[in-house]
């Protein structure tokens, strides 16, 4: 039985779409089945091309039905679903279709009420730092805060996705052959976050395997996964 992730969550603007390709991107790199579900209207569907996970348009209600039973059917496989902002109705969809359950939020007062609001909805759910700052000096400022507002939710916080600006590439129809380090870095780092709070076996072997061979010249982490889901 496949397993699936959702990244939800009531305030726009804090990263729902970067970090669902970003998570299938990192757990295609350690040799998962990931497919990147959209659902956002306001999004188009990307394509495959250079990708180590599938994209998959679930805009509409049956397509995100066909794909979740698809998930549900066949073994080894992560579906990691974009579920858009500002729709309290399709979170909560989400939320009952999933195994896990992200909550991102950015280093604002704004994005922190709105996440202590949804961890209240969603009490199966964990918050995730995302774009979050590497200065010094904002990234304290960031902690502080947290601990100011989030601090009955202490417990069910993730360690933070810091901001690389090169994960943007991964949004791009075609994105290059080989990311930036500091993606592929970034995406293993929270797909392992994801793989715990899933219960699947920890890979950090194989992420080390991973890196020894591009750093011989090899093809870069992660091997092409086949397709279930027929986009």
């Amino acid at each position: 039985m496949g397993k699936i992730v959702c990244i939800i969550g009531n305030k726009g603007g804090t990263g729902k779409t970067t970090l669902s390709h970003l998570i299938a991107h990192g757990l295609g790199a350690f040799g998962l089945r990931a497919v990147a579900m959209l659902t956002d209207q306001l999004r188009d569907k990307l394509s495959k091309q250079n990708r180590n996970y599938l994209p998959f348009d679930a805009r509409s209600a049956d397509q995100l039905a066909l794909a979740a039973a698809k998930l549900r059917a066949t073994a080894g496989w992560i579906g990691v679903i974009d579920g858009g902002g500002n729709r309290p109705d399709v979170d909560r969809r989400l939320a009952a279709l999933s195994d896990l359950v992200l909550l991102p939020f950015r280093d604002s007062h704004e994005d922190m009420r709105a996440v202590r609001g949804d961890l209240e909805r969603f009490p199966q759910a964990w918050a995730l730092p995302s774009q979050w700052p590497t200065n010094a000096w904002a990234a304290a400022s960031a902690s502080r805060a947290v601990d100011a507002m989030l601090a009955i939710h202490k417990d069910r916080l993730l360690a933070p996705v810091y901001a690389v600006s090169a994960t943007k590439l991964l949004l791009m129809d075609a994105p290059p052959p080989r990311l930036p380090r500091a993606v592929d870095n970034a995406a293993r780092e929270i797909a392992l976050q994801v793989i715990e709070l899933l219960g699947l076996p920890a890979p950090e072997a194989d992420w080390t395997a991973a890196y020894a061979r591009a750093a011989d010249g090899g093809p870069p982490p992660g091997a092409r996964a086949p397709s279930v889901l027929h986009a």
